[in-house]
């Protein structure tokens, strides 16, 4: 459904409130399913470091650190973030759904909300990519041009990345207290999920080694 016919809750059915709780309620199912599954998201980004090892170690090796070598950069964090957005595409996809038609009294609230449901559409439909093969076609091209899955990818990539869940801080400010535990309680997931995150930035270094890439 395209936002520009969607039915705009807030101004039919029970105003902000009601929009309020039911954006609450999908993040909420959205935290929720990414944060049950954190042994098989380590065990995928695990899979991703192995892979690398496994079919292109040293791909990279003496490669210059230049535009492209960021982006490509910029392209193993999205393996990573693929890798995981992955595991539950239904989760993501489910809340495209459900938040897509809602709308606030406040057309910067809707608007902030409205930009983030599309980057997780973005990013839910975005391929994990071919790591290796890229990397290959850059060094087989003497480190001058990125081949264009690369290009396509990455700015893309990096343009739709957003965390796990979104609770803004209006959104949060105008929320009614019978709705205040689980505002917390999604925030605490959330964070749960973004320690996780900070610690994995070990695997993106250990990519990076394993291909000698530059950032």
């Amino acid at each position: 459904m395209a936002l520009g016919v969607a039915a705009p809750t807030a101004l039919g059915a029970g105003g902000d409130a009601s929009a309020t709780a039911r954006y609450l309620q999908a993040d909420y199912d959205l935290v929720r399913s990414g944060t049950s599954k954190t042994p098989r998201v380590e065990a995928a980004l695990r899979s991703v470091l192995s892979r690398t090892k496994r079919e292109c170690p040293a791909a990279a090796a003496n490669s210059p650190q230049n535009p492209q070598s960021t982006e490509l950069s910029d392209e193993v964090i999205g393996a990573l973030v693929t890798a995981v957005v992955h595991l539950d595409l239904p989760a993501g996809r489910a809340f495209v759904r459900r938040v897509r038609p809602l709308r606030w009294s406040s057309h910067r609230l809707t608007a902030q909300i409205q930009s983030y449901v599309a980057d997780v559409k973005t990013l839910i439909a975005l391929p994990e990519p071919h790591l290796c093969a890229d990397v290959r076609a850059w060094v087989a091209g003497g480190f001058a041009t990125l081949p264009p899955t690369t290009a396509a990818f990455a700015p893309r990539f990096i343009a739709s990345w957003v965390r796990l869940g979104d609770l803004p801080s209006a959104l949060v400010r105008s929320a009614p207290s019978s709705q205040r535990g689980l505002i917390r309680t999604i925030g605490q997931m959330e964070w749960k999920f973004t320690d996780l995150e900070s610690r994995e930035v070990d695997t993106w270094a250990a990519i990076m080694n394993t291909l000698g890439l530059s950032p």
